[in-house]
């Protein structure tokens, strides 16, 4: 009786209901997941990660009265065991997090039992890149591809793939050298689907270096004459578009570039190796990590400096060496 009436005057049930983990995610999804604000990508992260490793897993049958932290624990072992990911280890774990707090906030269980598990941790690894020459050489490898100015694009301004891919002509000024970025695009459950930026950082005014304006100009000049030949031709503004007007597939730029590496030779190439090339020479060249930071609309500096934070064997010693030369050593 004493504990019944601690779980009421804790604003808890009496008792917990005995609907499984399983049948419990799936209703969290189709409502609390599909209700919330979070970016269509992270939903459909999160629901994928929940129908493939909570639901499907060994918790899933679990009636959830009778979930346990230590069941939790050996959910995460498990999947380590089969070889999964750091990352997917960890987001499952986020999922599953969540899911469980959506239970509680319904007044199906009292606690949650993920909140008394310690969440996995992730192993930073520094960002793969490539040099100014291999990017040089890549970019001419694909320099027959319909994609080929948007690689350039890419390479030259650090944008995301998704970013460049829904950049409208509206923002951008040639005459002044600069854009503006204001969405992102992915596919998402079979549609390219655009959104927001990833975070309020991610909108961001991005200067042009001369030979991307140029670049620009004789594109959008090509893209009109394309449109007005074109049988077919659907007006939504983009940059870049494929042969009727339509957004461009990120995948499709993806699978450009990493044949254009496989026959180069150049191994580890990824949608962000331009990207992270872009910063890590910036970053090499002097400029501010801040200013670098602004550049690839991170949310904070300490995420540039986890990724890039790594300096050149020929930094450090130039370092050791200019100040030993300024001390009189």
């Amino acid at each position: 009786m004493r504990a019944l009436r601690s779980r009421v005057d804790a604003g808890a049930p009496v008792r917990d209901t005995t609907a499984t983990v399983a049948e419990w995610l799936a209703r969290w999804r189709a409502t609390t997941l599909a209700a919330s604000d979070r970016k269509p990508a992270t939903k459909s992260l999160y629901a994928a990660l929940s129908r493939k490793h909570l639901e499907s897993g060994p918790i899933g049958p679990v009636p959830l009265d009778r979930l346990r932290a230590s069941d939790i624990e050996a959910l995460l072992l498990a999947m380590r065991e089969r070889g999964l990911s750091e990352s997917t280890v960890r987001q499952a774990f986020i999922v599953c997090r969540l899911g469980l707090d959506g239970a509680v906030r319904d007044q199906l269980i009292a606690t949650n039992p993920a909140a008394r598990v310690a969440r996995p941790g992730v192993t930073p690894r520094e960002a793969v890149y490539l040099s100014a020459d291999d990017v040089a050489k890549l970019l001419a490898a694909c320099e027959e591809s319909r994609h080929y100015r948007a690689l350039m694009l890419i390479a030259a301004t650090g944008l995301r793939r998704g970013e460049a891919l829904a950049l409208p002509w509206s923002a951008v000024d040639l005459d002044a050298a600069t854009l503006r970025v204001t969405a992102t695009v992915a596919r998402y459950d079979g549609a390219l689907v655009t959104s927001a930026p990833k975070t309020a950082k991610s909108r961001r005014e991005i200067p042009l270096d001369a030979s991307v304006v140029t670049m620009l100009r004789k594109h959008r000049t090509e893209q009109k004459q394309e449109r007005l030949a074109a049988h077919q031709w659907t007006e939504h503004g983009p940059v870049f578009t494929d042969e009727i007007g339509e957004l461009v597939d990120p995948r499709s730029v993806l699978r450009v570039l990493n044949d254009a590496a496989t026959r180069l030779g150049l191994a580890g190439v990824t949608a962000h190796t331009l990207r992270h090339s872009a910063a890590r020479s910036w970053l090499e060249a002097g400029v501010h990590i801040k200013a670098v930071s602004d550049l690839l609309g991170h949310s904070s500096v300490a995420i540039t400096g986890d990724i890039y934070g790594h300096t050149s064997d020929e930094a450090a010693r130039a370092a050791i060496t200019g100040l030993a030369g300024r001390l009189g050593l």
